[in-house]
């Protein structure tokens, strides 16, 4: 083994670690471990780069923006009234209308818009009719996974694969071409969601009432204008805590202030709010030593005495690769960026129970924050984090009013008929992807369906940044050789059971990259494997290139291996385990499934 083969194989370990552990972000990770391959000359920088000329690129930007319209059209928010309806139903009943609904949507969509209208949706529905979420969000992320297996616009690691055959020169996949095995995973996974999912879903309530009765438990201060207190900053006037209780929150003339800051000065008529250390009521402080400051709520407090006409309540989950992730609540002024009072954590299904100041953001954990009514439409579509409530925050009577004021018309129509067009032309061969895709943004920007700075928003250029890298690491381990000797190696385990062997052992070894290093990463790097183990073994390459593909997206085991699974986390209030729990006998379900079909398809 030379140099250069051990070289990138280092870097692709280490980077596989800073990924694992959460160092930086995905896309940061992957551009310094390419960055390193380059500078060592293990490949040149125009072939460092040339993943970020692949026209998977412009074709998925342009489809995050054809679903950005649909969203802002309404044309999402109907569909969603259409599939839960307006009555109560058993958990089984409403799956059953959901689950195939969001495969069916996400098979022509980015499923990531899909699961972020489905979340508010869901909870409004289920708070209205009595129903836990946790029994339907894990479902709704796992629907829209399966949707995505059944066409080549239904996630980005088609697309990426489609682009990889042409720039090999391979024929590239039609747009039907992966349902032969797609839609037969969907059907079994469907079935498998809707009859032994709520076996194994947890039964928990809603993240947002339980934040509402503790802070029930909070203890409100009063600063007088007598207070000794008067012009000093927290830290000086020793009010963080007391004794079983932290500060919580700072009330100032109906403006929330949270976390509150060490400096933060203390004027006459502040509120301050403690809360009991574990989530335990306890007695109210003692306040002897601060004359001036006087006990003005003691628990159990009324919660509807302190809503106000123009605060919402929202929920955001923190994405991977955000500006927040890394910082402190209090570095990361939340206030001060986007008007927002953080009121609650949690992160893995837990309940943070301490100064919120020092609390350091991972991806995936989820703030309650207390907003202006303007928050929703300032920051839908902000690249730190995804808003999983209701317009109005799912205070009562918001959703109803956010849904009679919602766009519609000319614009719901244009939107739709643009996503069908693109369809067409891709099915019929009449357009690349990516020409048909830059061309339905043009129409929806002529119709002013969406505004050129709304379509630059919402493309996640934080994925096109994951993809290219990780296809520029794919050919360094082309041109260097080590996907040689990984595919040696692999051959060596399998190849004396046969070919199915060889496809299940690559099924295997994506099945664990995708978990690690994100679905895109994991068919960028798995694809010249794939070719050098079909070329080893005298094996046609195809049906091993759509096994990686679909099981690339096939991650179901954890919380952080794919977005959607990453938005329902905190909303649903789940445990990390919980989606092993109910994920892994789907995965091996599936598994089973491309395994068994793929060689009738694609004979090996």
């Amino acid at each position: 083994m030379g140099f250069d083969q051990l070289l990138i194989l280092g870097v692709l370990f280490l980077a596989f670690v800073g990924l694992a552990i959460d160092l930086w972000s995905p896309d940061a990770v992957l551009l310094t471990a390419l960055a390193v391959i380059t500078v060592s000359g293990v490949i040149s920088l125009d072939q460092a780069v040339e993943g970020f000329g692949n026209t998977t690129l412009v074709a998925l930007g342009s489809l995050y923006v054809v679903a950005a319209a649909l969203r802002e059209s309404g044309a999402l928010d109907r569909a969603s009234d259409f599939i839960l309806g307006k009555e109560a139903r058993s958990i089984q009943q409403i799956l059953l209308r959901l689950c195939p609904s969001v495969s069916a949507y996400s098979a022509f969509l980015n499923n990531t818009p899909v699961v972020a209208m489905g979340i508010p949706a869901i909870r409004s529905w289920g708070q209205k009719n009595n129903i836990l979420v946790s029994k339907l969000l894990i479902p709704l992320s796992y629907a829209a996974i399966l949707g995505g297996l059944c066409t080549l616009i239904g996630t980005s690691t088609n697309l990426i694969t489609h682009g990889l055959l042409l720039s090999h020169g391979f024929e590239g996949l039609s747009f039907f071409e992966l349902a032969w095995v797609g839609v037969p995973c969907a059907i079994a996974g469907l079935v498998y969601l809707v009859f032994v999912s709520p076996l194994l879903t947890p039964a928990r309530r809603d993240i947002r009432y339980e934040e509402e009765r503790l802070r029930e438990l909070l203890v409100e201060l009063e600063i007088t204008d007598e207070a000794t207190v008067i012009g000093k900053t927290i830290e000086e006037a020793g009010l963080g805590s007391f004794p079983g209780f932290y500060l919580s929150r700072i009330n100032r003339n109906d403006r929330e202030i949270a976390p509150v800051p060490e400096n933060e000065q203390l004027r006459p008529g502040d509120h301050l709010f403690y809360a009991a250390e574990g989530g335990i009521a306890a007695k109210a402080p003692e306040l002897d030593e601060f004359p001036g400051l006087r006990l003005a709520l003691q628990p159990p407090r009324n919660i509807k005495r302190e809503e106000k006409k123009d605060r919402e309540l929202h929920q955001v989950v923190i994405k991977e690769g955000s500006r927040l992730v890394g910082s402190t609540l209090e570095e990361a002024k939340l206030l001060e960026r986007f008007g927002a009072a953080v009121t609650g954590v949690r992160r893995r299904g837990k309940r943070i129970d301490q100064p919120l100041g020092e609390f350091v953001l991972h991806a995936g954990d989820l703030l309650l924050l207390d907003t202006g009514r303007a928050f929703r439409g300032a920051y839908e579509d902000t690249e730190d984090f995804f808003l999983t409530s209701e317009a109005g925050g799912e205070a009562p009577g918001a959703t109803k009013e956010a849904k009679e004021h919602r766009p519609g018309g000319k614009d719901l129509y244009v939107s739709v008929a643009v996503l069908m067009g693109i369809i067409t032309l891709v099915t019929f061969g009449t357009l690349h992807i990516a020409l048909a895709g830059i061309l339905g943004v043009a129409v929806l920007l002529a119709f002013n369906v969406i505004e050129a700075g709304e379509a630059r928003k919402s493309v996640d250029w934080t994925v096109l940044i994951v993809i290219g890298a990780a296809i520029g690491l794919g050919r360094a381990m082309e041109v260097s050789g080590a996907a040689e000797i990984i595919g040696r190696w692999m051959v060596e385990l399998t190849s004396a059971y046969g070919p199915r062997a060889v496809l299940a052992g690559v099924v295997i070894v994506t099945a664990v990259l995708t978990e690690v290093i994100t679905n895109n990463g994991a068919v960028a790097l798995m694809f010249p494997i794939a070719l050098s183990v079909a070329e080893t073994q005298g094996m046609e390459a195809r049906g091993l290139i759509i096994a990686i593909t679909l099981v690339a997206s096939m991650s179901l085991l954890t919380p952080i291996g794919y977005q959607t699974n990453l938005m329902v986390y905190g909303p649903g209030n789940y445990r990390f385990t919980d989606f092993f729990k109910v994920g892994f006998p789907l995965q091996v379900v599936l598994w089973s499934i491309v395994i068994i079909l793929i060689p009738f398809i694609w004979p090996l």
